[in-house]
């Protein structure tokens, strides 16, 4: 199986954890030359990778990323039109301290699987196939929630944080991963949700959304406007149903099956992983779950 996130983001993080927290952002910036990866094959990787087919058909096609407890970064490829996941593709340790890890597709023109990852209050970018990784800024702790999102305003994904009053703020990511100035686009209540994703279009208009669920388990859809002004970016929700306090994780990967919807992907209290094949119908977003994991999966702390 081809690794489409590639070795340059696991040996960055590795390296920038066992670094003193003072020295974090000095080395950060330097970060640079060769890594084990041969040129050929990643370019037709890049080429071939779920990611650029996603960018080609308009439908965006995530792997699905896992951290352990243990730090260990594991890779799940797609399987394609049967819905899943391949086999684990262990990408390395080295994780454990990242407080916040996020996928986002910016890089080879929107088609490269890399990574924002927040360590000792900085916030740190490193694309799928670069040589380097940049310190994107300090103070990042302000934020108790960090996602990944695409609200359809800009070609690039988005970074989300939600603040200690309940806040939601949006920085724009440009091509090169530094990220552009950010807008409010909640004013606050998001202290009551503890799961924000969304990698896709769940109510069939073509325009990216968000999904969120709230403390009490009653999960909600978001539909968005594709307008980057502030306060003005997402619809009033649309709530999918209750009971979804049972699943540990929640994490959209885009369209897992191939059929151009957007789906969404959970862990439950056993271990067993679930898909919930996106239907393009706001009112009723998501088909009867499908289980593409037995056992296993609450050994994850973080899927992205």
């Amino acid at each position: 199986m081809r690794r489409y996130f590639s070795w340059p983001v696991c040996r960055a993080v590795a390296m920038a954890t066992a670094l003193s927290a003072a020295a974090i952002a000095i080395v950060a910036t330097a970060m640079s030359g060769p890594f084990p990866w041969e040129g050929a094959e990643a370019t037709s990787a890049v080429a071939d990778s779920p990611a650029a087919q996603g960018v080609a058909s308009g439908t965006p096609v995530f792997p699905l990323l896992g951290r352990q407890a243990n730090g260990h970064l594991y890779d799940y490829e797609p399987k394609g039109t049967a819905g899943g996941v391949q086999a684990a593709v262990d990408l390395g340790g080295g994780f454990s301290e990242v407080t916040a890890i996020m996928q986002a597709n910016v890089s080879q023109n929107g088609t490269g699987n890399d990574l924002y990852y927040r360590m000792g209050g900085s916030l740190y970018y490193t694309a799928e196939r670069g040589n380097d990784t940049k310190l994107i800024g300090g103070g990042w702790d302000i934020y108790n929630m960090l996602a990944a999102v695409n609200r359809g305003s800009t070609a690039q994904p988005e970074i989300i944080g939600r603040d200690a009053a309940g806040a939601l703020w949006v920085y724009p990511v440009k091509a090169d991963g530094v990220l552009g100035e950010k807008a409010k686009i909640g004013s606050g209540g998001w202290d009551k949700i503890d799961r924000i994703t969304g990698r896709g279009d769940y109510t069939g208009d073509g325009k990216p959304d968000m999904i969120a669920r709230d403390t009490g388990g009653t999960l909600y859809l978001y539909p968005g406007t594709g307008s980057a002004t502030a306060d003005a970016s997402i619809n009033t929700r649309i709530t999918v149903g209750t009971g979804w306090g049972s699943y540990n994780l929640l994490v959209s990967t885009g369209d897992n099956d191939g059929d151009g919807k957007a789906d969404l992907i959970a862990t439950d209290k056993a271990g067993a992983l679930w898909l919930f094949k996106g239907t393009g119908n706001p009112n009723s977003p998501f088909a009867a779950r499908v289980q593409i994991g037995t056992r296993g999966w609450d050994a994850f702390n973080t899927l992205f």
